[in-house]
């Protein structure tokens, strides 16, 4: 027998994009960013969807819209009946540019969920994460858009996934470069070969490593860190200007990364010297640029999803 889920309820969920990979950490390292979507759910008799930001003109408002359709779904899991949602979203975070816009979605309408959810029926933040990263495949951009800060994240043998957060030194900060056009991340994986060379994959796992080190501790070791053997070499051809610029910015010393499967470009920043460098080499690269990029310095994201009852 399922349970009822009283109606009346109302909260405000805030999740946070997310960069993955950072180089080195493909499908595994991941980091939360101060730029978060807003969202406002409600249980009610009838479903009304209500968008605005990125995407608004393109996504639907209905039932069929991704975060309803999750959050029913989530309740028909844990035995619950769903009823009609009230969802009013202002998306802020980029879609297909790498900034995990997806993972922030479907984070956001399982924490709301389970949010709302009768006690005795609550799986509470490691089903929202599990569920979430069962959802994406992976569990890179999940982990720190559930958990915040910068996680290390692994698939398990059986299926499930595992995050562990790793503490980011307090001199590391963010710089974006977002491109105007975005890249679709069936794209971006389809150019990825099926193997690499052994000595390819030592060589990758040793920056991994490094990169922990240098997000942690050492902030010196960070263009260093960044390194990768892996993937973005192989999505050049897909992603032109994003690879142009990150030639440019790790030329001139800058730890520049594509961001998760691209096209915005990250650089991990040591100091303000850098972060200044960081921030001009992008604006000049915009104005010779065929495309159009803008800057954006968001804080490194401590929390994950946000979940307030209004």
């Amino acid at each position: 027998m399922t349970a009822p889920i009283a109606l009346g309820q109302h909260l405000r969920v805030a999740p946070p994009a997310t960069s993955a990979n950072l180089g080195p950490g493909f499908d595994s390292f991941g980091l939360a960013l101060e730029f978060r979507d807003e969202l406002r759910v409600r249980t009610a008799k009838h479903t009304r969807v209500t968008l605005a930001g990125e995407g608004a003109g393109q996504l639907p408002r209905d039932e069929s819209h991704l975060i309803v359709r999750k959050i029913r779904e989530y309740w028909e899991a844990r035995g619950a009946q769903p009823v009609g949602i009230e969802l009013e979203a202002v998306n802020r975070i980029p879609h297909a540019r790498g900034m995990g816009s997806s993972a922030a979605a479907i984070v956001a309408a399982y924490a709301a969920a389970d949010a709302l959810l009768p006690v005795e029926l609550r799986g509470g933040t490691e089903a929202v994460f599990q569920a979430a990263a069962a959802w994406e495949g992976h569990p890179d951009n999940v982990a720190p858009a559930v958990y915040g800060g910068l996680s290390i994240s692994l698939t398990n043998p059986e299926g499930s996934f595992t995050a562990h957060r790793v503490p980011v030194h307090c001199s590391v900060r963010a710089v974006l470069a977002v491109p105007d056009a975005g890249l679709s991340t069936e794209v971006a994986r389809g150019v990825l070969p099926q193997a690499v060379p052994h000595a390819v994959a030592a060589a990758n796992s040793a920056r991994a490593a490094l990169l922990v080190h240098a997000l942690a501790t050492d902030p010196a070791q960070l263009l260093a860190g960044t390194e990768d053997f892996l993937h973005q070499h192989y999505r050049a051809e897909a992603m032109p200007e994003s690879s142009a610029l990150l030639a440019r910015l790790r030329g001139e010393g800058l730890a520049a990364v594509i961001s998760g499967a691209g096209p915005t470009v990250l650089v991990l920043v040591a100091d303000n010297t850098q972060l200044g460098q960081a921030a001009q080499l992008i604006e000049a690269f915009n104005a010779t640029s065929t495309g159009s990029w803008r800057c954006e310095i968001p804080a490194i994201a401590s929390t994950g999803v946000t979940v307030e009852v209004l």
